[in-house]
């Protein structure tokens, strides 16, 4: 029996693993870009085409989880229909809905019922313990032919403690390859993001470095895998939406990889490139070897103009001003119904995250003692052009308008801050963007305490698909809209 393994990137975070005859298409976005349609769209780094008539026929997709740069309903329209889907126990329902409404069958399973192909077998496990609260629904696949080497992708959360302990046990094998998720996304210097720190000297994005990443990749989630003989590194993969500086920082896993290379002996480091083929051999003794397919090509042309503005921001940001991702609403006095109506549940829910908790606790602030309000939310562009203000009280749970101040008078006073446009607050609470198109593309932040303090983690967990699978819901048909369904379906 052939027992290797052969894994195709197709870019961020999409595999094509051929072993047995048999081949899977993990988490896949087949299209230029992703994401819900018009200015929130991410195109894909490197950017490439997929040729999907000559791709290879699919026996099987492994969804890991609904984040939308995994789950991507156009791209799955490309396939045919009586291609299973599998995924793990705890996606939200409203994302099998989705995949079943364009005629996929969906099947839950759990790292206990492998998924047998033929002689390909894979595991999906559960995101380790300490994985961040919105990404706990991740499965971690782990991909074997029969008794020859295994490759195990952990993707977007800590490596599964399940998996960790059936290595141990000997009921996997040491993997011949992990492959790892890069989700640093790091904006150049210069660049407004709601990872950057408003507050003056407590911005910490501004001592991450390749270096820190490499570390946190290669040495911090690989400790419990010691003997891994081979890392591929994918993510950070995509462009942000209106970017002026192109890709992310370190998003160049070729020349990641060959740095790691150069500062360790413990594993060889991959950084493949869209099109790239990874062949695993059955033999550990045997070295891992890469070619291309030839049915995806990279966009050289867009590639270049991105890296030229890269460079060129990277040298000089000037300022940058953020644009919103939403049109601006047709009646705007029914928006602000919207987010009037919102306040009340977003004050109490806030209560409960690690922001809330970290600001009922304090007592002092910049000017001295602190009163009732410790947050407050900034709507910009609202009705009339106004910025709206509202400010968060503890001891009631809720927002209520306040004054409008400047940035400065804001941060002074409130030691919590977001400043989000209003259009795309109302996109967010009809399901038109996601909060991580909000988070990624719109947010500023201000905040005291360690970065996960962030109220944009707070709305991370207040407005996930996992706690708003109605917004979720209203968000994946905004995505199909264009995609054709089968006949009868409504």
């Amino acid at each position: 029996m052939d027992t290797r393994l052969q894994l195709t990137f197709l870019g961020h975070q999409t595999w094509l693993v051929q072993g047995g005859g048999r081949s899977i298409l993990v988490d896949p976005v087949l299209a230029p870009a992703f994401g819900l349609p018009g200015r929130a769209e991410c195109r894909v780094w490197p950017p490439r085409t997929v040729d999907t008539n000559a791709m290879p026929q699919v026996d099987a997709v492994v969804l890991t989880h609904e984040h939308l740069d995994h789950f991507h309903l156009p791209s799955l329209a490309l396939l045919d229909r009586d291609t299973p889907v599998f995924t793990g126990p705890l996606l939200p329902e409203p994302v099998e809905v989705a995949i079943t409404r364009l005629g996929f069958t969906v099947h839950r399973i759990d790292h206990t019922s492998p998924i047998e192909l033929g002689d390909l077998r894979v595991n999906l496990y559960p995101a380790g313990a300490k994985t961040l609260f919105w990404e706990d629904r991740v499965v971690q696949p782990c991909i074997r032919v029969g008794d020859g080497s295994s490759v195990f992708i952990a993707v977007d959360a800590d490596v599964s403690d399940l998996y960790l302990q059936h290595v141990a046990e000997g009921v996997q094998p040491m993997p011949r390859m992990a492959v790892l998720s890069n989700n640093s996304q790091i904006v150049p210097p210069g660049m407004p993001a709601s990872s950057v720190n408003l507050l003056p000297g407590l911005d910490g994005t501004r001592h991450k470095t390749g270096l820190s990443v490499l570390n946190q990749l290669l040495l911090e989630v690989l400790a419990p895998l010691d003997g891994v003989a081979d890392v591929a590194l994918c993510g950070n993969g995509f462009v942000p939406p209106a970017s002026p500086h192109g890709p992310f920082l370190y998003s160049d896993h070729f020349e990641m990889a060959a740095t790691a290379n150069r500062l360790q002996h413990l594993f060889v480091v991959h950084g493949p490139r869209p099109g790239n083929r990874l062949s695993v051999p059955a033999s550990p003794s045997e070295e891992l070897t890469s070619d291309r397919v030839d049915w995806v090509q990279i966009d050289g042309k867009f590639e270049h103009e991105q890296l030229v503005a890269h460079a060129g921001f990277v040298a000089d940001p000037g300022h940058v001003v953020l644009s919103p991702l939403a049109d601006e609403p047709a009646d705007w006095d029914q928006a602000l119904d919207v987010v009037m109506a919102e306040l009340p549940r977003l004050g109490r829910e806030l209560l409960a995250t690690s922001s809330g908790i970290l600001a009922c606790s304090i007592h002092e602030y910049l000017s001295g003692p602190l009163g009732r309000d410790r947050a407050v939310l900034r709507l910009k562009d609202g009705p009339g052009g106004h910025l709206l203000q509202f400010a968060w009280d503890v001891t009631t749970a809720s927002f209520a308008p306040v004054p409008a101040t400047t940035r400065d008078e804001a941060m002074a006073q409130y030691p919590f801050g977001a400043e989000v446009f209003f259009q795309d607050y109302v996109a967010l609470l009809e399901g038109r963007l996601q909060v991580w198109d909000v988070a990624g593309g719109s947010m500023e932040c201000w905040h005291i305490g360690p970065p996960l303090d962030s109220l944009v983690y707070a709305f991370f967990g207040i407005y996930g698909e996992h706690q708003r699978p109605d917004l979720a819901a209203r968000s994946y048909a905004h995505l199909a809209g264009d995609v054709a369904l089968p006949a009868g379906t409504r």
